[in-house]
């Protein structure tokens, strides 16, 4: 089968994952190579126009990665993972919302250069 859609993990979500005991990190990967294949809102779901997650709990401790889609042509899609947070509750920090729309647009700037 193949993959709905690719992603492309920025800086700040590797220095994010590489902090993570290793077995939450394996868990944040398989999540996001799951998303890939599956149209599961428990792993992949919209937050608010262009903004959406990746979604991981392990061990009572919530990982959300931010992202949003580039797609390249009619072939080809990507989705951008920007940066993550780790929560305790299920609400989602508005700025970290904004962070992720100001990473996309300057995303789109030096892509358009």
């Amino acid at each position: 089968m193949k993959p709905k859609f690719e992603v492309i993990i920025l800086e700040e979500v590797w220095n994010l994952l590489n902090v993570l005991d290793e077995k939450a990190k394996e868990k944040i990967i398989y999540n996001i190579d799951k998303a890939k294949y599956l149209n599961d809102p428990e792993l992949f779901k919209k937050l608010e126009n262009e903004i959406w997650e990746f979604r991981t709990n392990y061990k009572r401790t919530y990982y959300r990665l931010f992202a949003f889609w580039d797609k390249l042509n009619k072939t080809e899609t990507l989705v951008v993972a920007t940066h993550g947070i780790i929560k305790k509750t299920d609400k989602i920090p508005r700025i970290e919302i904004e962070k992720a729309k100001v990473i996309m647009k300057l995303y789109f700037e030096q892509k358009n250069k």
